[in-house]
């Protein structure tokens, strides 16, 4: 009786620890858990966009254009170093529209593209090669209209 118990412990510690490789169901389909895992990074950045497109600023220009600015801004990693009112590692947005005006769109956007430093502080902005000059130019000219 005593074999029966240890034999039955040892397949449910099998069966328990056991099982496809993460990331694997049975049937290799992804399991429910990535599954869940993933709807909620989605519905995260989803709820990021949202968030970002309707912080847009009270400019008379404020728009669509600002929208899409928020928009882009949103999908990309400028939020891990920016926040709209406060200082994260690089400026805040509040700060950045107070410094710059119209005029210097092409040239911030320009910098966003080739990252560098200097002009706030001794930590560089990292490059974002991957981005267009006119998707560049729409997230500096809604950063501007943010009070």
């Amino acid at each position: 009786m005593r074999k029966i118990f240890i034999i039955l412990g040892i397949a449910l510690t099998i069966a328990a620890c056991g099982g496809s490789k993460p990331g694997e169901a049975e049937g290799g389909n992804a399991d429910s858990t990535s599954a869940s895992n993933k709807t909620a990074v989605t519905s995260e950045t989803n709820a990021a966009n949202d968030t970002a497109a309707n912080k847009i600023g009270t400019d008379s220009n404020a728009g669509s254009s600002s929208a899409k600015g928020a928009a882009l801004m949103a999908a990309s990693d400028c939020n891990t170093c920016h926040n709209e009112k406060s200082k994260v590692i690089g400026p805040a947005l509040v700060d950045i529209a107070k410094k710059y005006t119209a005029a210097d769109v092409e040239t911030l956007a320009k910098k966003v593209i080739s990252g560098g430093s200097g002009n706030w502080g001794n930590v560089p902005m990292t490059a974002h090669p991957q981005l267009s000059l006119a998707d560049a130019k729409t997230m500096v000219s809604y950063i501007l209209t943010v009070k």
